[in-house]
């Protein structure tokens, strides 16, 4: 899967913290997490998708998915809501 789902989505949460709670909410449709983002930040989010069953697709760098998201610094996660 590319980054089309993110860069179309409505919705979605930027961040791990903001990704992390709309796992929680049972919102999250899909999550990107970065190759190049520290483990102990990527580690529990996917764990946490694999619990709940959410698709996670993995980003070559922090940078690409910053810019996917539409902002001008990296992102080590981020999730899409509503697509």
């Amino acid at each position: 899967m590319t980054l089309d789902r993110m860069k179309n989505a409505r919705k979605c949460a930027i961040g791990s913290k903001q990704a992390t709670k709309a796992i929680e909410k049972g919102a999250a449709k899909v999550v990107y997490l970065a190759r190049d983002a520290d483990e102990h930040v990527t580690r529990p989010l996917n764990n946490q998708c694999e619990n709940k069953g959410v698709e996670v697709v993995w980003v070559d760098t922090m940078t690409v998915l910053g810019k996917a998201c539409g902002i001008e610094v990296g992102a080590a996660a981020a999730a899409v809501i509503d697509d």
